[in-house]
């Protein structure tokens, strides 16, 4: 099968999505609006919740597990010196400018909810562990069942997103294929550098910060989730680091 088809499916679900939740906007009255945000909010907080949790805990002689102590420091360490990093860069303006960009060339109504569609969507579908284990997976053997998984839940997403936010949502099918396109086509040589345990570490923090795009979504911005995205780059090192650790 011709690798790079489950980015493709993917792109295309969340513009097909994004394209019907147009049709639905305005329709719904904003305490509508607001209830169906908290829900997908609540959605959202348990597919990052049960992601992460999936990592941490394990099955031992018939009783729950949690992470070692190694795990534990590592993703501590990467979550703060991401947001160290994050908060230093301020990934989250250059996110919110990257979509006043996007919204100058592609909306000329005002709309204002433009930005904040086109953060809350690329944030929920990019940062999952099924965007990067798919196109791993993808890339190397031409499977794209998993991509084809997130395709489906991506264009829900979406679809409830332009709903609410507007055509915004659907320019997350930008980051999308550019991140997943690249992991796919690079897949070959990245390979010896994913082993399975920098995609658990991948896993585990990416559905940390899905859990905390969920927090945004019921209770307002109490996270600027963009700024800990380094800590998806500090947290291999640190978890291959700890590794050499007496612990």
């Amino acid at each position: 099968m011709m690798i790079g088809t489950g980015t493709i499916a993917n792109v295309l679900a969340i513009i097909v999505g994004g394209l019907i939740g147009l049709l639905a906007r305005g329709g719904l009255k904003a305490h509508y609006q607001d209830g169906i945000l908290k829900a997908v909010g609540l959605a959202v907080l348990f597919i990052g919740a049960s992601g992460a949790l999936a990592e941490m805990l394990t099955v031992e002689d018939g009783g729950l597990a949690s992470a070692g102590i190694g795990d534990t420091l590592a993703m501590v360490l990467a979550l703060a010196l991401g947001a160290l990093a994050g908060e230093f860069i301020d990934l989250d303006r250059r996110i919110e400018q990257l979509g006043a960009w996007l919204k100058s060339k592609a909306d000329r109504g005002g709309d204002n909810q433009f930005i904040q569609g086109f953060v809350t969507a690329s944030l929920t579908v990019c940062i999952g562990a099924m965007a990067i284990v798919g196109a791993i997976q993808d890339g190397l053997t031409g499977n794209a069942a998993t991509l084809y998984t997130k395709a489906i839940l991506d264009f829900m997403l979406v679809m409830i997103f332009a709903s609410i936010y507007g055509k915004g949502a659907i320019f997350s099918a930008l980051p999308v294929g550019v991140l997943q396109g690249a992991v796919t086509l690079f897949a070959g040589l990245l390979s010896p550098v994913f082993s399975q345990a920098v995609i658990a570490n991948l896993s585990f923090l990416g559905n940390m910060l899905i859990f905390c795009v969920g927090v945004n979504l019921c209770f307002g911005n109490k996270f600027k989730v963009a700024n800990l995205l380094p800590a998806l780059v500090l947290g291999p090192v640190f978890q291959w680091a700890v590794g050499f650790l007496p612990l």
